[in-house]
């Protein structure tokens, strides 16, 4: 079943399981593709605060100013890699993280991979968004 998202068309097909929060499938309209660098929680000063959903909301927070940067939008995304160091906290925290990804990301939800690591660079860190995302007619 594909349907229109922004610019791009997100597919989700019989047979598979309901997405809730993520897409199975983007197909991509043709542009100018940005591939965003992982960003964490951690504030412009360096800080970065505790807890999970804490630093989930300054991650997406700072995918999104990457992503206008870069001249995109949030709508623009086709595919956001998850990465986090507590995947039994992003289960219980999934409705403080939904609504801190719709804040600063809306209820674009392209295709996603969550993943569980043992741990990212910055040993407090316990998350962060890696993400593509394609610039609609400017290839």
């Amino acid at each position: 079943d594909a349907v229109s998202m922004g610019p791009h068309v997100v597919v989700n097909p019989d047979g598979l399981l309901p997405p809730i929060g993520f897409s199975h499938a983007v197909i991509a309209t043709p542009g100018r593709i940005v591939h965003l660098g992982g960003q964490t929680g951690h504030h412009a000063d360096g800080s970065l605060p505790d807890g999970l959903v804490a630093q989930f909301d300054p991650a997406c927070h700072n995918l999104a100013v990457a992503l206008r940067a870069a001249g995109a939008v949030p709508q623009h995304l086709t595919a956001l890699q998850i990465y986090v160091t507590d995947m039994a906290g992003y289960r219980v925290a999934l409705r403080d993280l939904g609504a801190a990804y719709r804040r600063h990301l809306g209820r674009h939800y392209p295709a996603i991979a969550l993943l569980g690591v043992a741990g990212l660079f910055d040993p407090d860190a316990l998350v962060e968004l890696v993400a593509t995302a394609v610039v609609p007619g400017e290839e």
